[in-house]
């Protein structure tokens, strides 16, 4: 099973050793229009800043659509895998995962014809949302509460080269710029009783091609693909050879020309075929140094996100091709914050791994306490989470309560302080049977918080617009 922080975190210095401890001597490439060695390397560094989403999205895609024996398998392309539980730390394909709302997952293949998305009608009480992604992880269209209401409807989703008519009863066409995209369902989950009321509205998740929407004869199928293997070994070395194969499904914008332009000259780019273990000991340098030096820019910038307020980043991260424009760091930093993030409209995700004082969240030596004051909990249309995760995995942790989270459903079992105030108990071990149902169980270890807003409010007081709202979340508190 993949661990997206090891699998990219391991693939420049992969690359660097594999060319430093090569004995053979090999000579460099001798085709003119090959780069210098320090023009190879910062193309490099650009080159895998730029394809850092890319290739943890086809990660995930293997695991989750194509390798049935991965352990993480959903369901093979353009069927729809509805899961009834939230995210436990059993669930390690995909970092920060949620685990506030049972997720239906879909991965579509619109090579051959359009998908059509049908959603039943949901109270209007129950947050739910599907988030079209796709793999250059743009964020291209919202279904749901916020974006299209609680209403029943056909929506359609085309691929980047589509062309035809729209037809009666579709709601609403959205464009992937990629030929295989991804849809994530985030339904809401009240309390542990309300499950089979998720199931209900999952059963009414309905996916299928436009040719069996309209009962017409379906099209002529798309050609098989021979998906490569990958996992965090192959990886390490295979790096640009898997953005290699992603980007033939994705047609280059106009913004992507150039640096798919520089990645032709080290031989990056669909057809390119690049096969690291070929190169010469120069190349292998070039590649090596450029990809450590891209690692290291990119978790300078999820370091340095947005705004730091009482200890927590706040920031937006995610969004659609011009919300990015171009901006290849920003989108590495995202993903590598925490893949398949929502807009902030849709979502605002405050993280820290630092207490109020600026001081490192180690859950081996210390204990904490994150309160709201009266009147001041997140402010929201949907609900709000906090919740804990390893700080050297940014995955969910096994605790003897099986709490990930302490979110608003929950108030009603929340003790309250005296004033109003709501407390939550950080630490690895129970505060007290007083105290255990504000208890957020940490690891013995470095911690990571991730707060979640979901359908964040836009009147004062609000976190929104990001960085600059009026409300702020509370430091997290050293109490020993």
């Amino acid at each position: 099973m993949l661990t997206k922080r090891e699998l990219l975190g391991s693939a420049a210095l992969a690359a660097i050793t594999a060319a430093a401890t090569k004995s053979i001597p090999v000579f460099a490439q001798t085709n003119p229009d090959r780069p210098g060695f320090f023009a190879a390397k910062d193309i490099a560094e650009a080159g895998f800043i730029y394809g850092v989403p890319i290739v943890m999205n086809y990660a995930v895609m293997y695991e989750y659509a194509v390798d049935r024996n991965s352990g993480q398998f959903k369901a093979p392309f353009n069927q729809i895998k509805n899961e009834p539980n939230v995210y436990t730390y059993k669930d390690t394909a995909v970092i920060t995962p949620n685990s506030d709302t049972p997720y239906s997952l879909l991965w579509m293949d619109l090579r051959a014809e359009p998908i059509v998305l049908s959603v039943p009608e949901v109270n209007p009480k129950r947050y739910y949302s599907v988030m079209l992604c796709d793999g250059n992880t743009y964020n291209y269209g919202y279904i749901g509460g916020r974006a299209t209401g609680s209403e029943p409807g056909d929506y359609m989703v085309v691929g980047p080269d589509w062309k035809g008519a729209i037809p009666p009863g579709i709601k609403k066409v959205f464009r992937s710029s990629t030929q295989l995209s991804a849809a994530a369902y985030r339904t809401q989950l009240f309390n542990p009783d309300d499950v089979e009321n998720v199931r209900k509205v999952q059963a009414g998740y309905k996916v299928q091609t436009l040719s069996a929407y309209l009962n017409q004869p379906a099209t002529t199928a798309a050609a098989a693909i021979d998906f490569p293997k990958i996992d965090k070994e192959l990886v390490k070395t295979n790096f640009f050879e898997y953005l290699d194969f992603a980007l033939q499904f994705a047609p280059a914008q106009e913004n992507e020309k150039e640096i798919r332009a520089q990645l032709a000259r080290i031989g990056v780019g669909p057809g390119k075929t690049i096969n690291f273990k070929d190169l010469s000991l120069e190349d292998k340098l070039e590649i090596g140094l450029g990809m450590k030096e891209g690692e290291r820019k990119i978790d300078e910038t999820v370091a340095n996100a947005g705004k730091e307020i009482n200890g927590w980043r706040v920031s937006s991260m995610f969004g659609d091709s011009a919300f990015f424009n171009g901006d290849w760091l920003k989108r590495a930093a995202g993903a590598k914050a925490g893949i398949y993030g929502n807009d902030a409209e849709e979502a605002t995700y405050p993280m820290t791994r630092l207490d109020g004082d600026g001081q490192a969240l180690d859950g081996s030596k210390h204990n904490y306490t994150l309160t709201f004051p009266s009147g001041q909990l997140p402010p929201v249309k949907a609900f709000w989470s906090v919740t804990m995760y390893d700080g050297k995995t940014q995955l969910l942790i096994k605790n003897p309560i099986d709490r990930y989270l302490i979110n608003s459903p929950m108030l009603p079992n929340l003790k309250k302080n005296a004033d109003g105030s709501l407390t939550i108990y950080i630490q690895s071990k129970s505060p007290g049977a007083e105290k255990e149902s504000n208890w957020l169980p940490a690891p013995d270890g470095p911690i990571y918080l991730a707060m979640r807003l979901y359908w964040p409010k836009t009147e004062p007081p609000s976190i929104l617009p990001v960085g600059q709202g009026t409300w702020q979340p509370p430091g997290v508190k050293r109490t020993s």
